[in-house]
């Protein structure tokens, strides 16, 4: 407990002068995670190619390799924030880096699909301690009054990312093979595990208590069933599927199982007590709600300036520059906005621009000039800015200092389930939409193939190509209807954004209250 005669600061001196350089190091381990997120969409043609260009990876086999990655993170990103808060922040960070690192070295030398997507699910468990434990950091380091400023940086340091990772993959793919977009995670991890034994302090719970196995098993188990069922609704277009459904039903009778159990613990893993402050339990499902929307959308955009428009991975990559652009340029200057209008002001606007943009994809068509898409994609950067900035920090300020990693964990965790949660449902939407729109042209084709064409535009277009010339007279109906079948997943993606407009303006406070003088806060527990 402190007195009121305690200096005002609780960060040790060598940690704060240090501070800054301590941030970069954060943000480069943050680059790998969510650079290896979007560098794989890339390389996902070359890795379907025969042997010896690729794994001739089917397209069932694809979706795994990325999903396998998915339900590891989610799943693991909860109990991670827990263990780190326990165990310490830089021991859980440096050992998640470490099988990160291993798990893409192994990846980049898979020699079958099965081992690829092996492989992918053990970058999953590394990336799930590398991200909560980032941010828990970051609060550990920075005084209050300086954390809105270190959270736009961090969050700028994710726009950064979503750009490189689509140039970077289509860069590798030119001048090496499929693996290379693995291996390039080897030496920024190596160099990121010197930086971070040199610089970054450890700090944790100061009265940790127990251990809560039960809590970690239940809420690992409920989540992966959860995003399990999700993904497996969205790959079958069908969530009435009695699989599909019992599984989701079964994740959420186990995460029901762990609230009661946390409810009724005289040591829980996290509080539930918190879930009961609206504004706190506003932000996390924010979180949630924007990530389905954005995380659907940007889904078929690929689809769009790929299979539509005709563009190269490498400059759809460079088409997303505007995005990461306006990520930077407003996540470190969201703070002023919000000092000047408040969360609630601020966040709502966000959200009604995120909702704008999502629509403007109901009116682009194939030859819709692309600078619209870039003015649509820098304005959803910026409304993203505005969005994550104040309500990382709205998460992050509600826990005590020394539950950072539990705050962390539950924000990246409905933002992973939320945009599990999106792929899964709007691509739903779009897959039912586009077999509605192609179905009656498919005729061309041999029966035995006709349902497969179908799901999606680029099935269509191989069909298409293995037909030869008679196949040409599909690819206008395929764009065609491609592109209703996009018009009507926008707006639904719009339509969610907009809920979140009004659940950020019925919740959020309007502006960030000053702690009380004299109010107790907890103390650090850091060590050089």
């Amino acid at each position: 407990m402190t007195s009121p005669a305690a200096p005002a600061t609780r960060i040790p001196e060598a940690v704060h002068r240090r501070r800054w350089a301590i941030l970069g190091v954060l943000m480069l381990s943050l680059l790998i995670v969510v650079l290896d997120n979007s560098i794989l969409n890339v390389a996902i043609k070359t890795i379907s190619t025969p042997a010896p260009t690729g794994l001739g990876a089917t397209q069932s086999e694809l979706e795994w390799a990325i999903n396998a990655y998915t339900l590891v993170f989610a799943g693991l990103l909860f109990s991670a924030g827990i263990l780190g808060d326990r165990l310490g922040r830089k021991k859980v960070l440096l050992g998640g880096l470490a099988v990160f690192g291993v798990g893409s070295a192994l990846a980049a030398f898979s020699g079958s699909p099965g081992e690829l997507i092996a492989f992918r699910a053990v970058m999953g468990l590394g990336a799930a301690f590398v991200m909560p434990a980032t941010l828990a950091v970051l609060m550990n380091v920075f005084e209050r009054e300086e954390q809105p400023k270190a959270i736009g940086i961090w969050a700028g340091g994710v726009g950064l990312a979503i750009a490189i990772g689509p140039i970077t993959g289509g860069v590798l793919l030119d001048h090496f093979w499929w693996g290379s977009v693995f291996l390039i995670n080897v030496p920024i991890v190596i160099i990121a595990l010197g930086l971070m034994l040199w610089l970054v302090p450890d700090s944790r719970d100061p009265k940790p208590g127990r251990i809560d196995p039960i809590g970690v098993v239940l809420s690992v188990v409920g989540l992966v069933l959860l995003v399990y069922g999700i993904i497996k609704g969205g790959q079958l277009a069908d969530f009435t599927d009695p699989a599909v459904l019992a599984t989701i039903a079964a994740g959420l009778a186990v995460l029901a199982a762990f609230v009661v159990f946390e409810k009724r613990s005289d040591h829980p893993s996290i509080d539930i007590g918190y879930f009961r402050d609206k504004v706190f339990s506003a932000a996390i499902g924010v979180i949630a709600l924007v990530f389905f929307a954005l995380m659907g959308v940007t889904f078929f955009s690929v689809f769009y300036t790929q299979s539509v428009r005709g563009y190269t991975p490498l400059q759809t990559g460079l088409l997303m520059l505007p995005l990461a652009a306006a990520q930077m340029i407003f996540a470190p200057r969201a703070r002023l906005l919000v000092d000047r209008f408040g969360n609630r002001a601020t966040t709502t606007g966000a959200m009604l621009l995120i909702a704008l943009t999502l629509a403007a994809f109901a009116t682009f068509e194939a030859d819709t000039p692309i600078w619209l898409l870039e003015v649509v994609f820098f304005l959803m950067g910026a409304a993203m800015a505005h969005i994550m900035t104040p309500i990382s920090v709205v998460i992050m300020q509600a826990l005590p200092r020394e539950k950072a990693g539990s705050a962390s964990a539950l924000s990246n965790t409905f933002r992973q389930v939320g945009g599990a949660l999106g792929i899964a449902v709007l691509g739903s939407v779009l897959s039912t939409a586009y077999r509605g729109g192609i179905d009656d042209r498919l005729t061309v084709l041999p029966e035995g193939v006709r349902h497969t064409a179908g799901e999606s535009i680029e099935a269509t277009l191989g069909a298409a190509a293995r037909l030869g010339p008679r196949g040409e007279s599909l690819v206008g109906p395929a764009h065609d209807a491609f592109l209703h079948a996009m018009h009507i997943t926008a707006l639904w993606g719009a339509g969610i954004a907009v809920l979140g407009a009004v659940v950020v303006a019925l919740c959020l406070p309007g502006r960030s209250t000053a702690p009380q003088e004299g109010e107790e806060k907890p103390e650090l527990v850091a060590s050089e």
